[in-house]
């Protein structure tokens, strides 16, 4: 559990616009001790999060204005916003709008109908996530680790990615996964494997999510992408 000093000034932005949902997510998310305010169109909500970023976003799918696929786009494009944590509210019917949501960059979705307590927890996973397993931000944690692979160098510290030299960006939850994929480089990490030490809560969440940010990672890796292989039936290696 997120200590309440961390909590205390964790600003979560809800785009909803079903008032009831809003209503009863800002009223939960507050009693945890989060600064949560709500916006009711994507339009909107764009120009408020480019203006003061908060530190997560409970993004829903249908939206007035641009839908919540077009909000996530445009976010990931900005190098201001590009590295938010965004966890999509979607229907049970929109698996297509699911998976296109995850492959633009969300970190993780949670189909409606949900429990409070259900998005609670997943929004303190994320965000345990984006800050480190202990809890502090990312440049706090790791002290001095590197990982580096052939042309791979993860530096944990600073939260940053070379490939070749180069930097790519990276949201926390691909961070996560690379990382731990370089600690076990070589050996075969299967999808419930990576469900459970990347997401925290594999009972919640399909393997096509891992296959989702997998993808997104080769593209991010670009020229050394192979080096992820996939293991038929089994899940991913990160090859030395």
């Amino acid at each position: 559990m997120l200590a309440l000093s961390s909590m205390v000034a964790t600003r979560i932005c809800i785009v909803e616009d079903e008032e009831p949902i809003a209503e009863v997510l800002q009223y939960n998310l507050t009693k945890e001790g989060f600064d949560v305010e709500v916006e009711r169109r994507g339009d909107v909500a764009l120009e408020a999060i480019r203006r003061q970023p908060p530190d997560l976003i409970l993004l829903d799918l249908m939206l007035p204005g641009i839908d919540g696929l077009e909000v996530t786009r445009a976010l990931r494009r900005d190098s201001s916003t590009a590295g938010i944590p965004i966890v999509m509210l979607t229907a049970r019917g929109e698996e297509v709008d699911r998976i296109v949501g995850l492959e633009l960059g969300a970190d993780d979705y949670i189909p409606k109908p949900f429990s409070p307590r259900e998005v609670v927890l997943r929004v303190k996973a994320v965000l345990r996530r984006a800050r480190g397993a202990d809890g502090n931000a990312p440049d706090e944690d790791g002290g001095g680790e590197q990982h580096e692979v052939a042309g791979i160098r993860l530096d944990v510290p600073a939260h940053r990615l070379y490939v070749r030299g180069d930097e790519v960006p990276l949201t926390a939850t691909e961070f996560r996964l690379l990382k731990l994929m370089m600690e076990r480089s070589g050996r075969v990490q299967t999808r419930s494997r990576l469900l459970s030490d990347v997401w925290g809560y594999a009972e919640d969440v399909d393997s096509r999510t891992v296959d989702t940010h997998i993808r997104r990672l080769r593209r991010k890796l670009g020229p050394e992408a192979e080096r992820i292989e996939t293991v038929i039936g089994v899940g991913y290696r990160l090859r030395p």
